[in-house]
């Protein structure tokens, strides 16, 4: 039981975080019930869709801060966004590379509007060259074969969608338009919550144990690149109408109709 509440706790302020401060998701108790079988849960995966899910929500508007694994999403910007990283440590292969990064001094008032405008101004200059591709090597898809799975990732009632061919350029390939992703056939909002649901089909849970056959196959999908700016023509025509090519607005803030 002492173990139990142990993971309970550690999970639930680590991978699983919400913004009750102070309590933790009771559904995180489902998977420690038996502590023989917990190696045999995908933790990193389940964090994943958490934080997948915290994201589409924290973007709404009227939503006030982001919850989830934030170690992972800041560890993720350094390993790829050399702009922002903080300094640096040395540390032994061994040891968690996210253990490595000093965290910043996080500043107030006016010093944090500014960093804030700062950080916006370098991401919408940002090129291919700003960006570390391949940061844990270019064979790391073949050392972890699950890194090109396809298809949702879940924890628990929560399933989102996981498309490595969205950013082959991680992998050294040449950037494709990417096929439509398995969608979840329903899904509800209350319209006093914040947060969805999404209702999917049952044959979803089947994809993740068999890997094999749900899995990217990058010599099919696309070809090696020399430089990660390389992509197909059509590409930036099928980005441009999907995200925003920019943060700022290109007349410094006053409104346009």
């Amino acid at each position: 039981m002492e173990v139990q509440c142990y993971l309970f706790v550690l999970l639930g302020s680590t991978l699983f975080v919400d913004k009750s401060r102070d309590r933790i998701r009771p559904v995180i108790n489902l998977f420690l019930k038996d502590h023989l079988q917990l190696t045999d849960y995908a933790w990193g995966a389940g964090a994943l869709a958490y934080l997948y899910r915290q994201l589409g929500v924290a973007i709404r508007a009227g939503s006030k801060g982001l919850c989830g694994c934030l170690t992972l999403l800041q560890a993720w910007i350094y390993e790829y966004f050399p702009l922002f990283r903080p300094s640096q440590l040395p540390q032994s292969p061994d040891a968690p590379r996210a253990s490595s990064w000093i965290s910043p001094r996080l500043p107030g008032g006016d010093e944090a509007r500014q960093r804030l405008a700062r950080y916006q101004q370098l991401l919408d200059e940002l090129s291919a060259d700003d960006v570390t591709w391949t940061p844990y090597g270019r064979d790391g898809h073949t050392d972890i074969p699950r890194s090109l799975y396809t298809g949702p990732i879940r924890f628990s009632d929560i399933a989102e969608g996981y498309d490595p061919a969205r950013c082959l350029r991680q992998f050294r390939y040449r950037q494709i338009i990417p096929r439509a992703m398995t969608v979840p056939h329903d899904q509800y909002r209350p319209a006093s919550d914040s947060s969805y649901i999404v209702f999917w089909d049952p044959w979803v849970n089947q994809l993740w144990d068999n890997v094999a056959a749900h899995r990217l196959d990058l010599n099919f999908a696309s070809r090696p690149c020399e430089h990660p700016s390389e992509i197909v023509e059509e590409y930036v025509d099928w980005f441009l109408i999907r995200s925003h090519p920019r943060i700022t607005h290109p007349t410094d803030g006053v409104p346009q109709p």
